[in-house]
């Protein structure tokens, strides 16, 4: 593939962009990512799920999936003014200062938290970068740093949609490569988080988008744009931040590396650039991840499983060790789900859920003319009470799995319960 002078003067910039001081963030030499005090920084995380980008699975519902999909069901059932209500609480209270001590003493060293653009910009012209991310981000990066643990930031729905599918709320396809105005807003963005957060330590780097291109959609046409768009989205943040990693996922759900070519191997000597895939449900053999090592060997870059997990104890151990045996981190997902056994923290399922999933399991068209609401608001009130970590009930089989502390201390309290 050509590339555009434009775009190789991009790569000069990367190369030469000069090294910030070494205090106190995490950086890249070849393949390893380096602790300040020079130690191999072996990433062992977990993925925030559901928190700032809902996912109708983690509610139950088969049919209403993508955030916005959720919010209808949710103002159907409550109303405009208590489902935003309803909202505030669930993204106040989801993740707290308990969870993340706690997820600091169960062995974790890393959170991923996926961001959905809505909750940082407001599109216009200039777009406004304003919204209530930004005080929920601030609150768990400032706790995150008081308890030891690093952030990566994860661009989990961009304007207009990376992937195609609900996971991005977008429209059903990926509108951000083919419209100039979501392209733009997405880059903009992501500079302005850069300098926002350039000089906190505790953020590990910049994830620039979620499982980008999925296989249902023209690949010939979006998969040679793919590095061009990270080329420039990695130069706009160079622009302002030289302290943090950036992060390039693959194609097809952070899947496929074969996108990257020969400007890779030039940004091979640039700093702190590393790669991140993606892998559920497949083998636990060393040929799903070749690929994989085989870029990060040719390339001499680091790299990510940056999601993973979902499937049994066993599965999760045997993923993990593949893992570490040839020295790539991992962020698993996810922190809490909805009464699950693969999951740190399994929310208990409210009494009466089934008046919720009545409507999440069914399209707007479908939905039941007469329909217990008061059952439905007391269930939703229920889960609100119970996403909290005193609720839950931590899976510690599921904590062992990963390597990690699998058994309670005696100041954990009596709420959170052995499985």
């Amino acid at each position: 593939m050509r590339f555009p002078l434009r775009l190789l003067s991009l790569i000069l910039a990367l190369l030469t962009f000069p090294a910030a001081a070494d205090d106190g963030f995490i950086r890249i030499d070849g393949r390893r990512f380096v602790a300040p005090d020079g130690s191999t920084f072996l990433i062992k995380g977990i993925n925030f799920g559901n928190w700032l980008m809902p996912e109708g699975y983690m509610f139950k519902f088969e049919k209403m999936k993508s955030p916005r999909q959720i919010e209808a069901v949710m103002e159907r059932l409550l109303g405009p003014a208590e489902a935003a209500a309803f909202w505030r609480r669930f993204r106040d209270t989801y993740i707290a200062e308990a969870d993340i001590r706690f997820i600091k003493s169960v062995g974790f060293n890393t959170i991923r938290i996926p961001l959905h653009w809505k909750h940082f910009v407001v599109p216009g012209t200039p777009p406004r970068f304003e919204g209530e991310g930004y005080a929920l981000l601030d609150r768990v990066i400032g706790w995150a740093g008081r308890a030891g643990l690093r952030v990566i930031m994860d661009m989990h729905a961009a304007p207009g949609g990376q992937t195609g599918i609900n996971h991005d709320d977008g429209p059903g396809y990926p509108l951000m490569f083919y419209v100039p105005a979501h392209r733009a807003l997405t880059i903009a963005l992501w500079r302005h988080l850069a300098a926002r957060y350039r000089d906190e330590r505790a953020v590990l780097g910049y994830d620039i988008l979620n499982e980008p291109i999925s296989p249902y959609h023209d690949m010939a046409y979006l998969n040679p744009r793919l590095e061009p768009f990270y080329l420039e989205a990695t130069a706009a943040i160079r622009g302002v931040n030289a302290n943090h990693v950036v992060f390039w996922a693959g194609a097809q759900w952070s899947t496929n590396f074969e996108v990257f070519g020969r400007p890779s191997l030039s940004l091979a000597g640039a700093r702190n650039i590393a790669f991140t895939y993606h892998k559920f449900w497949s083998s636990t053999e060393r040929d799903a991840i070749q690929s994989y090592l085989n870029y990060g060997n040719r390339y001499d870059v680091p790299l990510l499983l940056g999601e993973s997990g979902e499937l049994t104890d066993e599965w999760t151990e045997a993923f993990r060790r593949l893992h570490e045996r040839h020295g790539v981190g991992w962020a698993f997902w996810t922190y809490k789900n909805l009464d699950s056994g693969s999951t740190v923290v399994s929310i208990p399922r409210p009494a009466g859920w089934e008046a919720v999933t009545a409507f999440g399991n069914r399209f707007p068209r479908d939905w039941p003319k007469q329909a217990d609401d008061a059952a439905a608001r007391q269930a939703l009130a229920g889960y609100l009470d119970s996403v909290v970590l005193a609720r839950g009930k931590v899976n510690w089989s599921y904590l062992a799995a990963l390597g990690l502390r699998g058994s309670p201390l005696p100041d954990d309290g009596e709420a959170i319960s052995t499985r």
